[in-house]
């Protein structure tokens, strides 16, 4: 697979995050950029510093990748090319937490996938990494959330994302907790935990510590580690993991700060995007295992519901991050008819909508698609395993 001294790395994206993760690899002295997947039209992708390496087509991707990065966005398009790269042994990372949660469990099967260090799953998967080889047992698998709005207005989020220098959708999936709804799913799925509830807990606190505390109560009640956030503005973004170790431990642990059990709390203040995925591609190169990815026997999915009332006849291009539609996680047993929001590109709906509803297959009709396809087959494993 290895040509030369350094790892061919193909990025599928040439976006925001695209641009600065290929800046930095060309820095490495181990890897390099070789390809660059886009769909938009090269001659005006002018703020992509290395527009030689853009192409358009996969077969030309492919060929001269090692190692593939996923960071479209796009659960249908990015779909398509990992099924191609797996089909010619090629392993692929991921910053595409949307695509894991909707098809990603197909690809755990099918080859070597994973979500990249970064995004806080892939922090959450290190962090668990790191305190289990320390004796610590998790409860709560913790993301931190400072603001949320589950139905912004436009013109609000015309102005953060202009102020941000990011998308619109991709400010908006931010903004009315798609996104993070989308990211604790892939955790559930990933380390083996649950939801307390639909949408989740989402407990309002002003310490990390008392939160993951009230968090593992509802753990221990439930019986299973479970995935859930706190919204608190004073605390920095980041991940946190609130668990138990053994009684003869507590008075180190008191010792050392952490306060008199028998729930410790450890946090991450930072999760740092593209900077962090090249220690996720170093894993791969070395040969290491999976960090994170959906699992082949997923159990928690994200559901679409309406943000406000929605016709019949109406059509919506794309369901994440629209002003039509949010996200929410739920537990598949419970919804086993529900729509993935990921799925809900070019989707015409067949009847009226109100919001907060859970939007089926029956609700709507969508555009056929490898990422159809394939969540029907893992809707069926998900049902016979359940």
């Amino acid at each position: 697979m290895q040509r030369n001294s350094k790892q061919r790395i193909g990025i599928v994206g040439s976006g925001y995050m695209a641009n600065g993760l290929a800046m930095l690899i060309t820095l490495q002295d181990d890897m390099e950029v070789t390809k660059v997947l886009t769909r938009r039209n090269i001659d005006d992708c002018t703020n992509f510093k290395y527009r030689q390496l853009l192409t358009h087509s996969v077969q030309e991707l492919l060929e001269h990748s090692d190692v593939l990065i996923e960071c479209s966005g796009d659960v249908l398009h990015g779909t398509e090319v990992i099924d191609l790269a797996m089909n010619v042994g090629i392993p692929v990372v991921t910053m595409n937490a949307e695509l894991q949660v909707t098809t990603g469990s197909y690809f755990s099967q099918k080859g070597y996938i994973t979500e990249a260090e970064g995004d806080q799953p892939g922090c959450l998967a290190a962090l668990k990494e790191n305190i289990s080889q320390m004796g610590f047992k998790p409860l709560v698998y913790g993301n931190i959330k400072g603001y949320l709005h589950t139905n912004p207005s436009v013109e609000e989020m015309l102005y953060w994302s202009e102020k941000q220098g990011i998308s619109l959708p991709m400010q908006v999936s931010f903004t009315d907790g798609t996104k993070l709804q989308i990211e604790q799913a892939l955790v559930a799925n990933g380390l083996g935990a649950t939801i307390v509830q639909s949408e989740m807990l989402g407990l309002k606190t002003e310490c990390v510590m008392d939160g993951g505390n009230t968090l593992a109560k509802e753990a221990k009640q439930v019986g299973l580690p479970i995935s859930d956030y706190i919204l608190s503005p004073s605390t920095p973004s980041g991940v946190f993991i609130t668990g138990v170790h053994q009684d003869e431990q507590q008075p180190y642990l008191k010792y050392l700060k952490m306060g008199d059990g028998p729930y410790y709390t450890l946090h991450t203040n930072y999760h740092l995007c593209h900077f962090e995925v090249l220690k996720t591609l170093r894993r791969v190169i070395r040969g290491g295992s999976v960090l994170i990815n959906n699992s082949s026997k997923p159990q928690i999915s994200v559901a679409a519901v309406p943000k406000k009332n929605i016709k019949r006849g109406t059509l919506i291009s794309r369901a994440i991050g629209s002003f039509e539609c949010r996200g929410i996680a739920v537990k598949m047993s419970e919804f086993p008819n529900h729509v993935p929001i990921g799925l809900m590109n070019q989707m015409r709906v067949k009847q009226n909508l109100s919001p907060g509803q859970i939007i089926t297959f029956d609700d709507v009709e969508l555009q056929p698609s490898l990422a159809l396809d394939i969540w029907k087959e893992i809707k069926v494993s998900a049902a016979y395993t359940a």
